[in-house]
């Protein structure tokens, strides 16, 4: 997973993607860190370099894109097993040629709420057009949940289903990518696998009604069930996302590349996988943070 900042951080909302340079901004207003991810990505498609970018010049380009206009947001990556960040980043997965790209686009404005957003509509129509452009995603394997008033609304339930729905479509040698983009926030933790008593969140549309989606929901809904051999990439632009899917190892854009990915503090990574004792029984639990599944991030 790419988010755009620590759990302590917010993002931010920026009100004219076209300073990124990005080929067709879709609008003026975007997420700060997809737009500097998209930047990044679009300049080394350009340059012919981007086969050979790592994760550790992914993160630090985007860090230095987002610093020079003003934003202090660092962003990370966090995944699911151990990744040498020296390596390229990849996000097709190259085991079959055969495999089915799947998308999940998530971007909500929150019209007519307070707090209400302005750019989480264009980032959604920016990265479908990178993923079909680039990696040759089909627009009927891509679902787009915003709340425009045309498509699928962002609300709980739906977000809910459009992720257990792509971990029952996905086999192995597929790709997914799933992008959110809206606002992230934080409660308190119930139970008890937050050693800093909170979770992370994302926040539907209609949050005030049926509450946040939890961090636990992600890992327990998105993250366990994908079949081995998928590779899946999520980016979280949002508040406090740092650590949004609970996955075990991070690398952020300022860490020590000599020391690579590290265990993520203030997480309580044995409850966690006690709590999916039928998932786990076939390995000791020692075992079992090197192996959450065979994703990317």
């Amino acid at each position: 997973m790419i988010s755009g900042c620590h759990d302590v951080q917010t993002s931010a909302d920026i009100s004219n993607v076209g300073t990124f340079k990005l080929p067709n901004p879709q609008g003026r207003a975007g997420g700060a860190c997809t737009a500097a991810l998209l930047q990044v990505l679009y300049a080394a498609r350009n340059a012919g370099t981007s086969e050979d970018m790592s994760w550790v010049q992914l993160l630090r380009s985007m860090r230095e894109n987002l610093n020079s206009k003003g934003f202090d947001q660092v962003p990370q990556l966090t995944s699911s097993r151990l990744i040498d960040v020296t390596q390229p980043c990849e996000f097709v997965n190259k085991t079959s040629t055969l495999g089915t790209k799947r998308a999940v686009l998530i971007g909500i404005n929150y019209c007519g709420q307070q707090g209400e957003l302005s750019g989480c509509h264009n980032d959604v129509k920016n990265v479908k057009e990178y993923l079909q452009t680039v990696h040759g995603f089909q627009e009927q394997n891509m679902t787009i949940l915003m709340d425009d008033g045309f498509h699928s609304e962002p609300n709980k339930r739906n977000i809910m289903n459009a992720y257990r729905n792509v971990v029952r479509a996905s086999l192995p040698g597929d790709t997914v990518f799933c992008h959110y983009s809206g606002h992230g926030g934080q409660v308190r933790d119930t139970s008890g696998d937050e050693e800093d008593g909170f979770d992370e969140t994302l926040i539907p549309v209609d949050f005030q009604r049926n509450g946040h989606i939890l961090d636990d929901d992600l890992l327990a809904e998105l993250v366990k069930p994908m079949p081995a051999g998928v590779l899946m990439t999520c980016v979280m632009d949002c508040c406090h996302s740092g650590t949004v899917m609970d996955l075990p190892y991070r690398f952020t854009a300022d860490g020590d590349v000599s020391a690579g990915m590290q265990r993520v503090e203030n997480m309580n990574f044995d409850l966690l996988l006690l709590g999916a004792a039928g998932f786990w029984s076939c390995m000791e639990l020692s075992e079992c943070l090197g192996c959450l599944c065979d994703l990317l991030s």
